[in-house]
């Protein structure tokens, strides 16, 4: 009974293992080397600066509002006091929120610039993974991967087809 049950296992991987085929990428290397990648880095760079800007603009209104109200706290009346703290604290807010609120913009922006370039990899791995009846392709920098043999990193077959120069090894 137990050999008969170990040949079906035996049959039953071997037919498993036959039918599936394995590859990694790495695609953050790969836009990385798309020539359309600095454009897009240049893009991102210019619109963190003018986020920058505003929040540069608000912090020094702050600090205008801070100096003035250290200047002139005792001539102040208590209402008065009260009304330019007030105004002081509703600046710090928005200073907050405007920090939070330019990350988020950022990070969408970087999200729809870099669409197009994974996209670019995506058809080009798709048509590998066609071309060559990969099962599956998992992405190489991940933290949940063990172990994959090298040669079924389609890394470089990508990149290739890209016509992106392939001098160097991805970093996995």
């Amino acid at each position: 009974m137990n050999k008969y049950f170990l040949i079906i296992a035996l049959v039953f991987t071997t037919v498993v293992s036959a039918q599936s085929k394995i590859g990694t990428i790495n695609t953050d290397y790969i836009v990385t080397k798309l020539p359309e990648f600095e454009d897009v880095q240049k893009d991102l760079n210019t619109y963190k600066e003018s986020l920058d800007a505003s929040i540069k603009e608000k912090y020094d209104e702050y600090q205008s509002k801070m100096k003035e109200y250290g200047e002139k706290e005792s001539t102040y009346t208590e209402a008065l006091k009260q009304l330019k703290q007030k105004d002081i604290l509703k600046l710090e807010e928005d200073i907050q929120k405007l920090q939070a609120n330019s990350a988020k913009l950022y990070q969408v922006r970087q999200d729809e610039d870099l669409r197009p370039l994974y996209k670019k990899i995506g058809d080009e791995v798709e048509k590998i993974v066609k071309a060559e009846s990969f099962t599956h392709v998992f992405e190489s920098n991940s933290s949940n991967m063990i172990y994959i043999s090298p040669d079924y990193d389609i890394t470089l077959k990508v990149m290739k087809n890209l016509g992106i120069p392939t001098e160097e090894a991805p970093k996995q």
